[in-house]
């Protein structure tokens, strides 16, 4: 079912009986706590638009009122306007939630099942809420509660001795441990905490195990997606794949939708890294219709598949409409939770990324910049100054610094820029140092940017070691054929052409970049200007002159076929068409691996 829009259209004898009660809040605010859960969530509602936010804080601390305005599940998206609010107000409400569930959950722990079972589910409803909003360490705090009272009264089995009524409860409690890993295992995603993240995988395992023993089964497509996500933000391309192939085998009818959605995205990103390109364009494709068609056009998740759908027209090199996606999500996530917000920090920093590689060849970088400082602002208010988050984006605020500072014409201004971009690319090597070490796609990438800004600073040494850096963990990591490869193997070429005179070096380079870049994406990849210009400058310095009017052919018909290449419509005009059932796409991938 759609979401309901944002706006507030109520009754106009309704909406003055909500003022009514409003008005009298003072007078009669337990009599209030009564009332229906719809029409307790508007009275909350209007004390938000009346920016009684003290009054609501006070309301909103208490988990049963919190019980309550969370069965009114059409209106969700309203209730994170309300949530967000009081957060950016001071009320520390997600903090203080959490708190007094992981308390209830241990008065209740001697309590019986259907006790415990009870406070299982609105845990799951409350860490869910606050999972969607972005407040992950608290998220986690309540799933943690509710995995202890799932495992605090697991029986042992001895000789198959245990009563039918007892293994029934074991079984319950099992599938439950499993459904909370799942969860815990997505927030501690959210959070970066990848090494808790890893136990977590194991513990869910070991209760499917459990289940198998005693003739259950559980659904493992959720635990599968989670761990595909695990390993996609660690830079384990290989495992993620594989693990995202498990996912796809587990989705079958009657899977929540957001099971499936969830699962199709983690498989499409693992599909643009491995650059199986076609298959994550059905997947991306497929999960944008689904979210937009149960979720509606101003969900969350909805704009969770628009930022991955960017991404995979990013890494095809459709780059002008991965900058209009990015920014459609941008503006759903601000219209459900505002601005100081992890989720839109998310979206800030990719909008930045994308813009600054759409405007790499005119120089104007002050939309690119505004973004990239707008998701580092938010961050920081949010989260401690060494949370790993930050670490890319610094990464893209310090790349757009650079390019300012080389098409500034002030000097002291130049070097204070580029200066400014040297904290930030360090302080990103170091955070990713720390949470990946230097054996990683992350870490490499963060050498490889620091190659580029030592060659801006004319240190040209330093600017070499980075690069060569980069290329060997990426050409270990990720084969002699990679995008990540081939970008390195371009910017060192760029090194020796511009600075060093190592012309040979550097030709060789230039046409090994470029025999990655055609073979991945076609003649008309948006990268190979930079080597052919390169490799008309490499020529004309060394005086061979054919080559030059070569290269200058070459440059021509590459500009005629960027022209023709991406002159085209919405990029969601494709998604807009009745797509394939789910199982349909599921199967088409599944072939194509020879499953």
């Amino acid at each position: 079912m759609a979401a309901v829009e944002l706006e507030w259209i109520p009754e106009s004898l309704y909406n003055t009986s909500i003022c009514a009660v409003v008005d009298q809040y003072s007078r009669w605010r337990t009599d209030i706590r009564t009332l229906p859960e719809n029409i307790l969530f508007d009275v909350y509602y209007k004390l938000y638009q009346q920016g009684r936010l003290c009054q609501l804080g006070g309301e909103f601390c208490e988990l049963e009122v919190v019980a309550k305005v969370l069965r009114a599940s059409d209106k969700r998206h309203l209730l994170h306007h309300c949530f967000q609010a009081l957060m950016d107000h001071g009320v520390k409400v997600s903090t203080v939630l959490a708190n007094s569930f992981s308390r209830r959950c241990s008065y209740i722990a001697e309590s019986g099942a259907h006790v415990r079972e009870k406070a299982i589910q609105f845990g799951f409803i409350l860490g869910g809420f606050l999972s969607d909003a972005g407040w992950y360490s608290n998220a986690e705090k309540v799933f943690l509660s509710c995995l202890q009272l799932c495992t605090l009264h697991d029986n042992a089995l001895h000789d198959n001795a245990l009563h039918d009524n007892a293994l029934h409860d074991n079984v319950l409690q099992w599938y439950r441990a499993v459904e909370c890993c799942v969860r815990l295992l997505h927030v501690r995603n959210g959070n970066c905490k990848y090494h808790l993240g890893e136990e977590t995988f194991k513990l869910a395992q070991s209760y499917m195990d459990k289940l198998s023993q005693h003739g259950h089964r559980a659904n493992k497509a959720a635990l599968y997606g989670e761990l595909c996500a695990l390993l996609f933000a660690k830079s384990h391309y290989d495992e993620a794949y594989r693990w995202c192939i498990e996912a796809m085998k587990e989705i079958t009818d009657g899977l929540p939708v957001k099971v499936v959605v969830d699962v199709l995205r983690q498989a499409s990103k693992a599909c643009v890294v491995k650059r199986e390109f076609r298959k994550a364009e059905q997947l991306i494709k497929h999960a944008v219709f689904q979210a937009r068609e149960h979720f509606g056009h101003k969900h969350p998740k909805y704009s969770d598949t628009l930022l991955d759908y960017g991404f995979y027209l990013l890494n095809v090199d459709n780059i002008c409409q991965s900058v209009a996606i990015y920014q459609t999500a941008l503006d759903i996530r601000q219209s459900v939770f505002g601005g100081k917000n992890i989720h839109v920090a998310t979206a800030h920093e990719d909008l930045a990324y994308s813009s600054y590689v759409h405007q790499y060849s005119s120089g104007k970088f002050d939309n690119a910049l505004f973004h990239a400082e707008r998701a580092i602002d938010i961050i920081t208010h949010i989260l401690p100054e060494d949370h790993l988050l930050l670490a890319s984006s610094k990464r893209v605020k310090a790349l757009i610094l650079e390019e300012i500072a080389i098409d500034c014409h002030n000097k002291e201004t130049e070097e204070r820029l580029l200066q400014e971009a040297h904290d930030l690319h360090l302080s990103s090597l170091q955070l990713a140092k720390k949470a990946f070490g230097e054996f990683n796609v992350q870490t490499a990438k963060h050498y490889g940017n620091l190659g580029r800004l030592y060659q801006s600073m004319r240190k040209f040494k330093e600017a070499e070691e980075m690069h060569i850096k980069a290329i060997e963990i990426k050409e270990q990591l990720l084969g002699q054929e990679d995008y990540e490869v081939a970008l390195s193997v371009g910017h060192l070429a760029s090194l020796y052409n511009y600075d060093m005179n190592q012309y040979e070096d550097a030709e060789r380079l230039y046409l090994r970049s470029i025999s990655i870049g055609k073979k991945l994406f076609g003649e008309g990849y948006s990268g190979l200007e930079y080597d052919y210009r390169g490799l008309i400058k490499l020529y004309n310095s060394v005086g061979n002159y054919e080559k030059v009017f070569e290269y200058h052919n070459v440059l021509s018909n590459w500009n005629r076929l960027r022209d023709r290449q991406f002159a085209v419509a919405d990029a969601l005009e494709d998604v807009n068409t009745s797509p394939q059932q789910t199982q349909e796409v599921v199967q088409a991938f599944l072939l194509a691996q020879g499953h």
